[in-house]
């Protein structure tokens, strides 16, 4: 962002903080500095709709209304109540987790939004460590598709995307009222009313070819009420294929709650001293698996089968090397 704009929201910002009345955009370009210099309304408007555009990304609460009945165009304000943060107090063990879940995503376009999130909790005086060393350090791998559903389902728009269904090249032009993106056996899918089966439908977000454009007004789409998504696609399976192999695993009590929900516990057992529950779980991917298993630590321990086993402490062992070369040691 070039100084000059910076600048321009910065003053902005204060101009609309520092009123309780409505702004219109007219007023805003005689007394914010930087928009006086528009070569015309055109180029005034087109600046001004950016600049908006941004401090909502920013996540500024810019409102929009009339002073009174009387006026004949709507004006601007940000609400000094909705705009200052509120004291943010975290325990060195929730900062630290912070931290991590910043490291989680493995994709340009959410890692920089996480980062964002990160520098905002520094300006507020909290302290986060992102650079701590760990044990583990897991990976979100989202898809192309993953952003832009994402923002579809929270502006609550509907989208039209190119998909192609399992087993075939052919690929086709879907209508989805999204309600949701979710995980499920290390894969994520948008889950919504199809427009062109007047169905409910779960889509792979793997397999959405091309470009997800979102379309209608914004608010439009909502979830229904009552309707659990990531219920939805593990009955239907999210198109995924009957699972190839059955792992047993051993939890510690009370951790590693993911793995519990995609299991079914049968039994109990010891591990290097510790109680914990067996848990048996299908896996249709069992490379897949082996990464997302290792991302557990000692909270996890396979059991069966003996490839998967030797698989998961191949990941651990080769982790905690890169961590002692690391640390010179």
């Amino acid at each position: 962002m070039s100084t000059a704009r910076a600048e321009r929201l910065v003053n902005l910002v204060l101009a609309l903080l520092s009123t309780r009345q409505y702004l219109t955009a007219e007023r805003i370009r005689g007394i914010v500095p930087g928009y006086a210099d528009a070569a015309s309304d055109d180029a005034f408007l087109r600046t001004f709709e950016r600049d908006k555009t941004e401090l909502r990304e920013l996540g500024i609460p810019l409102e929009t209304g009339r002073t009174s009945a009387f006026d004949p165009v709507e004006g601007y304000r940000i609400a000094r109540r909705d705009y200052e943060l509120g004291e943010i107090d975290l325990a060195p063990d929730e900062a630290a987790a912070v931290g991590l879940a910043v490291r989680l995503w493995d994709s340009p376009e959410l890692t920089g939004q996480a980062q964002g999130a990160l520098v905002k909790l520094r300006a507020a005086g909290v302290e986060v460590d992102d650079q701590a060393p760990t044990v583990i350090e897991p990976r979100v791998r989202a898809e192309p598709a993953f952003g832009p559903m994402l923002a579809a389902v929270q502006a609550g728009q509907a989208v039209r995307f190119e998909y192609r269904r399992s087993g075939s090249p052919e690929r086709r032009i879907r209508t989805l009222e999204p309600w949701g993106v979710v995980s499920w056996r290390a894969r994520w899918y948008v889950v919504g009313h199809d427009r062109d089966r007047d169905a409910t439908r779960c889509f792979r977000l793997s397999r959405v070819t091309g470009r997800v454009t979102p379309f209608g007004p914004a608010g439009a789409v909502s979830r229904p009420d009552g309707i659990n998504l990531l219920q939805l696609v593990s009955v239907t399976g999210g198109d995924e294929p009957s699972p190839v192999t059955t792992a047993r695993l051993w939890v510690a009590d009370g951790r590693a709650a993911g793995v519990r929900r995609r299991g079914e516990i049968v039994g109990r057992d010891v591990a290097g001293g510790e109680e914990g529950d067996v848990v048996e779980l299908g896996l249709s991917f069992p490379e897949s698996a082996a990464d997302w298993l290792a991302a557990q630590g000692p909270d996890v321990l396979v059991l069966e089968p003996d490839v998967l086993a030797k698989a998961v402490l191949h990941r651990q062992e080769a982790v905690l090397a890169r961590a002692e070369r690391g640390s010179g040691r």
